[in-house]
This record gives structure tokens, C-alpha cells and sequence, in this order.
């Protein structure tokens, strides 16, 4: 590729050093602002709501004309994000050296065994020219023990060789920035969902990979959502898709893009030939795939209107992610049912699961869906020893406000339209047209597909469930007919952990109080988060005597509790009374239809 045929805004990424862990990238700027060049690293990535500064992984920053007579440049510093070049500047080089040692999958990592970057952590915007088009090319390591590395990405490409390495082309910055990158060695595997090519690479397993079973599983979680949305015309809104995944010991997570996601598992979670593996822990994969590819839909093209544009520099916000990602997570485990991945009486015991869960946090009393949405950059995604008792999770409640609503449409519309009906309206009106949705945008699609004798309805769920803190009534909307509901039965001992309202962790052979329920009986014997717990009435607290212990108390009891704080013993005398607990549900049907 000639250099008349590269765009104006070129970048080079060098996977440099793999064992210290560096990038060095290069930006090529053909025609810089004549009044001074800005030039920004952004402050967080799409999908992921925390300022993450990813600026300060760089090391070192210096710019050079890019004519014959290299000549270095100064660099003025505006603040931790930008820099700026000398006015009248012609075309120039610059060259970053960026530290990449984060293993989620919204930064950079570089070592021995794999490469993987979003280009948010390594390329520079060039302000005021984000939407020319750019070019992206990728060098191959020098170490003889990566020869066989290849490079995988949804990006254009437009001359690579036969392992991935060269030239790639973006739209834009903003597309530059939705296209992961991962090299190393990986499994591969494949299918074709309404005759769109689907890929999945693997890192980091062992083993071979049942790669029949796994897309096999994957092909019909991905037709499922695909006529979920276009149930007439049954296309993707793309060419082909990506799933990029890292397997590790520890880690589970996602994040969407237009037309891939990077996922991080753990390596029992994915099935390989001859390891054992849980079929639970396969499932909560194959829940995290149908999430995220359900994104490609909601949030990468039905987006709120304060997400267009994006503002790299800032925190974006919006009441709004309820919608987006509570109803993604609503159906990302429906679509497991839809495709029958899994059983009626398995997706509803998730359902249950994810219920329950929100009814035993305190937060949900405090919190609305829509300020949980609204402060997700300092609440949700910086959460603390407190967050239990002030925060709500837009992806739990909402995923039960989208079973909410689904329910109070069927029942409304006498099974005639589904939330489903909804979704695709939306997609209609805000995905196909890419129109961002207002704050209150839904409220004239919900009447537009039931009608004003709904309104009173919807007006009272947004009161009260989505504003306001009330717990959605799931009981009280489900059909009887079709679910039986009933009270969860809880042993002496759940009952107990339920009323002592703590939360823990084992350290170096301690318990260590990792939270406090509001009204529990840590609260009112003074345990704090960080404490150790060291005896309840003169019997040693280990992570593993937990149960026995607790479980040998009776209501009515008074206990002598000894804890450690700061290295100074306290002694706590306490009362097990019999405290309200939060109600707990389980549901069941033998009916196979919804």
C-alpha cells in the first residue's frame, strides 16, 4: 500500500518490548491545525461508564517533522489528556511509548503470550479531524517466539499478509476506537447466522475446544436475536461478527462493539476435550456471549441521544441505562431459552436467582433505576464497602423491570404484542434511523405500539419503578396459569446469615467483614467493613467455621462478639433477634411456552 494511498491520519503499532510490556505507536498527521494541533488521549472507553484516564500510561510522547530533515518539535502540555504542536506546523510524526499490562478487556496488554489493545488506550485523537477516514497498521513482533502470532479484528483490512499483520482501514476515529484488537495464538471456530459469517477466537486454553458444541451453541443464541429484530427481512445490521476471547483463571466480563465484543472468562467456563467442566459455568458464558452480541443492537446502534457523540473527555451521562443495559440482560438470558440452550425450569430459576438477589440488597430502598443510571460513573463502577446499602444495579433491577413490562403488555394486549413488539419499534425508530433516544424518548413509543389507554399504566411503572424505589411486583403481574410462584423455603441458617446482614471474606487465615447490611445485627453490634472478626461467645471465626458457628445460634440468643480493628480488639455484646428478612422467591412451571 503506497503512501499516496493512505489516508491523512495514519497510525503504527509496534508491539515493541513484550517483556516490559510496551507499545510504541506512531501518528502520522498530513495537514495539523495550522493554529496548533490538539492532540487527546481519551479519558474513558464506550460501554465502559469510569474515568479511566488511560493518558497516564504513557511514558513518553515527542513529535518530529515528517519531511526528510527530521527535525524534533517542542510539545506544549494543556492538561493530563492533551498536548498541543507548534502553530504552523506542516505533517509530523508523533511517536508514543505506552505501558499495556491491563488484562480486562478496556485497556492494553502486552507480554510473551498475547497482545491485545482497543485503540482508545493507544491512539491519539487529532482534534477537530476525528472524522476523517484512518488508517491502522499493525507490526508484527520481532521475538522469534512469536512467529506464530496472528492478529484478529473486525476492521477493514486492506493489505495484510497471510497472519493478520499490515494495513487497516477506519471510517473515522470513532471507528477506529470500536474495533479491539488481540494478537497471539488461538482456537478458532465459526458459523453462519442468516448468512452472515460469524468468527470466535479463543486464548488461553489448554486443551482442545469442542469448537462443534460451542458453535453450534453460539449459531442459535446469535439467529435467535437476529429475528428477534428483524423478523421480516431477517438480517444483521452487519457483514460479519467477532467474538474476541481471553480465558484465564480468574475474570469474567464483556465489552460491545458495532460489529465484535472482547470477552473475558474463565477457562472452566469454556468446553474443552478432556476436562471437566460445569455445565453451569458454560451457561454463564454462553449468557455472557447473547449479552453482548445483543449489544450490537442496543447501545451500538439504539443509543441514547448523550451518547451522540460520544465525549471521550468527559463523563456521558443518562438515565437511561436501565434500558440499555437491564433490558440487555433481560434478554440475554431469555435468548439462552428462545434458541434452547437451555430449559423452561432453568432460565426460570435465573429469573428467580436475579430476583432475589435485588430483593436482599438494601440499596434498592434508596436508589431509583434512573439515578442508578445517572451515577453509574461514581457509584456503580466505584463501588466500596458501601455500595450494597446505597446502590441499585440498573443490569439486576432492570433486566425484572424489562420482566415487568413484558408481562403488563401481554396481559394489557391479551397476549397480542410482548416486549419483544417494543424492542423492535425502538430498533425501528432509534437503530435502523440512528436517532439517539431522548431521556424521555420511550415514553411516545410505549403509547405508539399500545395505544393512550396505556398511559396510566406506563406513567405508573415510571413513578414508581423506574423514579421511584418501590420493589417491582413480579408476583402480582405473572401469570398464574403459566408460572407458579411461591415462597422460597429458607433453612435456619440462610435465615440467620439474612438477619446478621454481613458480608465476608477469608484473610491470611481470618475472617475479614468485607461489607454491612443496613439493619443487621453487624450493623447494630458496630462491625465495620475491614474488621476481623475474631469469636462469636468464645468460639474461634475462620472463613470456614462460619457456618457451624452461626448455625449453632438461636433467636433470642445474646452473643459476645470479638473483633479487630486497626490491630485493637473490641468486644461487642449483641441480641439475634427475629428481624424481618427480605421475602424470597422460586418459581416453576411445567407449561413450555411463555
Amino acid at each position: 500500500m503506497s503512501q499516496s494511498d493512505l489516508p491523512e491520519i495514519q497510525y503504527t503499532v509496534w508491539p515493541a518490548d513484550l517483556h516490559s510490556h510496551r507499545f510504541l505507536v506512531k501518528l502520522h498527521i498530513a495537514n495539523p491545525d495550522p493554529d496548533g494541533q490538539v492532540l487527546e488521549m481519551p479519558a474513558w472507553i464506550p460501554g465502559s461508564y469510569l474515568i479511566r484516564d488511560f493518558s497516564k500510561q504513557i511514558e513518553s510522547i515527542e513529535v518530529h517533522t515528517a519531511g526528510a530533515n527530521r527535525k524534533k518539535l517542542s510539545l506544549e502540555r494543556i492538561n493530563n489528556d492533551q498536548w498541543r504542536l507548534p502553530k504552523g506546523s506542516d505533517a509530523v510524526n508523533v511517536l508514543i511509548t505506552v505501558y499495556a499490562f491491563d488484562s480486562s478487556v478496556r485497556a492494553a496488554y502486552l507480554d510473551s503470550e498475547r497482545a491485545f489493545f482497543n485503540a482508545s488506550s493507544l491512539c491519539l485523537a487529532v482534534k477537530g479531524q476525528e472524522q476523517l477516514p484512518c488508517s491502522l497498521a499493525i507490526v508484527a513482533p520481532e521475538a522469534a517466539s512469536v512467529d506464530h502470532w496472528s492478529v484478529q479484528t473486525s476492521m477493514r483490512a486492506v493489505k495484510t499478509d497471510a497472519q493478520g499483520f499490515g494495513f487497516y482501514l477506519a471510517q473515522n476515529y470513532d471507528d477506529l476506537l470500536d474495533h479491539p484488537v488481540a494478537m497471539g495464538e488461538f482456537q478458532l471456530l465459526s458459523w453462519t447466522s442468516q448468512g452472515v459469517p460469524h468468527r470466535m477466537a479463543i486464548q488461553g486454553c489448554t486443551h482442545p475446544i469442542d469448537t462443534s458444541r460451542l458453535a453450534d451453541d453460539l449459531k442459535a443464541i446469535c439467529t435467535s436475536t437476529i429475528l428477534l429484530f428483524e423478523p421480516k427481512t431477517k438480517r444483521a445490521p452487519f457483514n460479519g461478527y467477532l467474538f474476541l476471547v481471553n480465558a484465564v483463571l480468574n475474570g469474567y466480563g464483556g465489552l460491545e462493539h458495532r460489529n465484535s465484543t472482547a470477552l473475558l472468562c474463565r477457562r472452566d467456563q469454556i468446553p474443552q476435550e478432556k476436562v471437566l467442566y460445569e455445565e453451569n459455568a458454560y451457561r454463564e458464558f454462553l449468557g455472557l456471549c447473547s449479552h453482548e452480541y445483543f449489544h450490537a443492537w442496543l447501545v451500538k446502534r439504539i443509543q441514547p441521544q448523550a451518547f451522540r457523540p460520544y465525549q471521550l473527555d468527559r463523563r456521558n451521562h443518562t438515565r437511561l441505562l436501565w434500558l440499555f443495559e437491564g433490558f440487555t440482560s433481560y434478554y440475554d438470558d431469555l435468548q439462552l431459552f428462545r434458541s434452547k440452550r437451555i430449559d423452561l425450569q432453568a432460565y426460570l430459576k435465573l429469573v428467580a436467582d436475579n430476583w432475589n438477589g435485588i430483593l436482599r440488597g438494601p440499596g434498592r430502598q434508596k436508589q431509583s433505576l434512573a439515578d442508578s443510571s445517572f451515577d453509574a460513573w461514581t457509584k456503580y463502577y466505584q463501588a466500596d464497602e458501601n455500595t450494597p446499602n446505597a446502590v441499585v444495579s440498573y443490569y439486576g433491577k432492570g433486566a425484572l423491570l424489562a420482566l415487568g413490562l413484558d408481562l403488563q403488555i401481554r396481559a394489557f394486549s391479551n397476549n397480542k404484542k410482548s416486549l419483544d413488539d417494543l424492542m423492535r419499534l425502538i430498533w425501528q425508530k432509534h437503530g435502523i434511523t440512528a436517532e439517539g433516544i431522548a431521556e424521555d424518548g420511550l415514553d411516545d413509543l410505549v403509547i405508539l405500539l399500545l395505544g393512550k389507554e396505556f398511559t396510566k399504566t406506563w406513567n405508573e411503572i415510571k413513578s414508581k419503578y423506574i423514579f421511584g424505589t418501590e420493589d417491582i411486583p413480579i408476583q402480582k403481574w405473572i401469570s398464574s396459569k403459566l408460572i407458579s410462584i411461591k415462597a422460597k423455603p429458607q433453612s435456619k441458617l440462610e435465615k440467620l446469615k439474612l438477619q446478621f446482614g454481613m458480608r465476608h471474606a477469608e484473610s491470611s487465615g481470618w475472617l475479614k467483614v468485607t461489607h454491612v447490611l443496613d439493619g443487621g445485627l453487624a450493623q447494630t453490634a458496630g462491625l465495620a467493613a475491614g474488621d476481623l472478626l475474631a469469636s462469636i461467645n468464645g468460639q474461634r471465626m475462620t472463613n470456614t467455621r462460619w457456618d457451624k458457628v452461626l448455625g449453632g445460634l438461636s433467636e433470642g440468643e445474646s452473643m459476645s462478639i470479638c473483633f479487630y480493628r486497626d490491630d485493637l480488639m473490641h468486644e461487642r455484646m449483641a441480641l439475634l433477634q427475629n428481624s424481618q428478612i427480605p421475602a424470597q422467591y422460586e418459581l416453576s412451571s411445567t407449561n413450555k411456552s411463555l
